[in-house]
């Protein structure tokens, strides 16, 4: 049901834009992010204590239900693991049958290492988000706070996904890799040191901003993070009648 709200769509969040720490490494609440987000700053998140590495939960948008995932940089650096994964794919999956859009907020540095990732079955239990996303046909409306990078950023409602709108904040870095690892690999041999450091820095000018990805089409649009609420609530409002044509076909071959 739609409840009225007195949130306004048009509200600012100036602290959205201090939120992001200056040192990548460091981590921040998405919670937080979410509550400066949703109506009244309310998120009715569903089993906080599993797989706290990413958030799931119910919010509103103009009174509007949505389903919200996000990951949390304070838990595992946000990265994905194999109950994560399990986690929001089984919430996606929710949302896409009850017809409720999703809202993504993505923070995600890559799939959490490991030869227990492995021998678990990352690949195909990370593979079950990526599936949920790819068939859900409600809104999807995504918003880079900063990471997105590799087979991660793909698997959280991108726009190789069929995301419908994903904009992205000036701190977003969209690549497969963070950029003192991908210069080491680029320049390998150089030594560490100032050589190093300059070509890292170079690297983070021309590729650590959400410009490149931009620019092929991978974004919609940059946003200020104070802005994010009134942009969401926009693209959530134009969205209310979205169809989608499917194959006529029985069901999908879920990755089980």
């Amino acid at each position: 049901p739609v409840v009225p709200s007195r949130d306004p769509a048009s509200r600012t969040a100036p602290a959205l834009d201090r939120i992001i720490p200056h040192d990548n490494t460091q981590g921040y609440c998405m919670k937080e992010v979410i509550g400066h987000v949703v109506d009244d700053g309310e998120l009715f998140e569903l089993m906080p204590d599993y797989a706290a590495n990413i958030v799931t939960g119910f919010a509103r948008m103009e009174g509007r239900t949505v389903g919200v995932v996000g990951n949390q940089p304070l838990v595992l650096a946000g990265c994905l693991d194999i109950d994560a994964s399990v986690k929001a794919a089984r919430f996606v999956r929710f949302c896409d049958a009850f017809n409720v859009p999703l809202v993504t907020f993505v923070d995600v540095p890559g799939f959490l290492p490991g030869t227990s990732q492995e021998y678990g079955g990352i690949i195909r239990h990370g593979a079950k988000l990526l599936y949920a996303f790819a068939e859900a046909t409600v809104p999807k409306v995504t918003v880079i706070t900063r990471k997105a990078y590799g087979g991660a950023y793909d698997v959280m409602s991108s726009k190789h996904l069929r995301g419908d709108c994903n904009v992205a904040w000036p701190s977003a870095e969209v690549a497969v890799m963070g950029a003192k690892e991908a210069a080491k690999i680029i320049f390998r041999g150089t030594p560490e040191g100032p050589e190093l450091a300059q070509k890292v820095a170079d690297y983070e000018a021309k590729f650590s901003n959400p410009v490149a990805a931009a620019k092929y089409g991978f974004l919609d649009d940059i946003v200020r993070p104070s802005e994010t609420r009134a942009r969401v609530c926009r693209e959530l409002a134009l969205l209310q009648s979205k169809t989608a044509a499917r194959p006529d076909r029985k069901h999908g071959n879920i990755p089980l």
